[in-house]
Order: C-alpha cells, then sequence, then structure tokens
C-alpha cells in the first residue's frame, strides 16, 4: 500500500473514532443516588443528573400492580372472647391493588445506560444498596 493511501487510511479510522465519540452512542455508566427527592445521580465528578435527565425502570421505582388473588387465609384469633369465634378462616378473593415499594434511596449505586446523544440515562436497576 503507497504511503500516501496508509495516511489516508489512518485519517479516515480517526475520524470515523472522533464521530462515534461526538454521537455519544449508548454505553453502560455507573452512578451513586446523591438524593431521592428530588432525585439526582452523580456520574463523574463533573455530572450530576436530575430527575428530568433519567428515565426509571420499575427496577428502581415504587408502583402499583393488580393482581388476582382467591384463597384461604389462615387460623386466626377472634378477638371477640366467644369460644365459637376462637379461630376461624376466610376467604381472600378478587383483584387487588399492590404497591411496589423499590424507590431509589441516597447512597445506592446504579447501573445506567446512557441514550440520546447523553441527554438522557435510564436507570436500569441498583448494582448495590448502601452500607
Amino acid at each position: 500500500m503507497s504511503p500516501d493511501m496508509t495516511g489516508f487510511l489512518g485519517d479516515v479510522k480517526r475520524a470515523a473514532v472522533e464521530a462515534v465519540k461526538a454521537g455519544k452512542p449508548f454505553a453502560f455508566v455507573l452512578g451513586k443516588v446523591t438524593s431521592a427527592a428530588p432525585l439526582k445521580v452523580q456520574v463523574d465528578q463533573k455530572l450530576e443528573l436530575t430527575e428530568q435527565q433519567l428515565i426509571l425502570t420499575n427496577a428502581v421505582r415504587d408502583y402499583t400492580v393488580r393482581m388476582t388473588v382467591d384463597h384461604q387465609t389462615e387460623d386466626t384469633s377472634g378477638g371477640s372472647g366467644d369460644a365459637a369465634f376462637a379461630s376461624h378462616k376466610h376467604a381472600y378473593k378478587g383483584t387487588k391493588a399492590f404497591r411496589i415499594h423499590l424507590a431509589l434511596k441516597a447512597g445506592e449505586q446504579v447501573l445506567l445506560l446512557r441514550a440520546d446523544g447523553g441527554q438522557k440515562f435510564i436507570i436500569l436497576d441498583r448494582v448495590e444498596a448502601p452500607k
């Protein structure tokens, strides 16, 4: 390969690498929750993300699910003092709302996915809980 062509190919490779860096494609990053309300995540010394920049998955937020249940409760004391009601069971049926408590807390380390050219970050999950 001619020296001119080698230099040209090197320039093209450098330009491609710089274009990828400038475009900030998807990348995994680690962050630490510095505040739960309002939510803030420190990614590095210079970058602290705010709620407007964060997209949360269900793994890191409180949410409600509706579930269908159909079972009997375990024996419990009736509380009335009447021997006939000393222990009883009852049916627990229907569609019920259950609250899932997974909101982030200050000090937790999280795994984020950088998206949208570095303008938005998706918090995928916790890495570890604070000690």
